[in-house]
């Protein structure tokens, strides 16, 4: 079952449980895989799901940063409620260790030898670990891999 068909069952399962708070946070899930699937002019595959789930939490997390700056609790409250909804569809995420192999691996494979190839080790390891790891750790590893050696 592909992932969007998972969260469409979901919704139903949420809608029947009259968990309204659920439901919403997968509507606004549903409503930004159909936007880009629109502006693409295609069916979303899991892995660019994957990409608007990690899009939309990252959001959420900014979000709550100016929520609670803004003494704004009730409001950072419900933004992590829907952080924890949409986390239950990401894939598993990779540890450091992980992280670490796979930047090494893809130094090693594209022959990069120092800071102008950091684009072409970004792009051989993003298909690999977005939303599996943090992109912004996996840049930095990348710059101190390409830095030091």
């Amino acid at each position: 079952m592909s992932l969007k068909a998972k969260i469409n069952d979901d919704v139903k399962t949420a809608m029947r449980a009259g968990d309204a708070r659920r439901r919403d946070a997968l509507r606004l899930l549903l409503a930004a895989v159909k936007q880009r699937e629109v502006d693409e002019r295609k069916e979303l595959a899991d892995v660019d799901v994957i990409a608007v789930l990690d899009k939309m939490i990252k959001q959420r997390r900014d979000s709550i940063a100016q929520f609670e700056k803004g003494g704004r609790q009730d409001l950072a409250d419900a933004e992590m409620f829907e952080i924890d909804v949409l986390q239950g569809y990401m894939p598993q995420a990779l540890s450091d260790a992980e992280v670490e192999a796979a930047v090494a691996a893809a130094v090693q494979d594209t022959g990069a030898k120092g800071m102008p190839d950091m684009g072409k080790v970004m792009a051989a390891l993003k298909p690999k670990l977005a939303g599996r790891a943090d992109m912004g750790k996996v840049s930095a590893l990348v710059r101190a891999k390409l830095a030091g050696g």
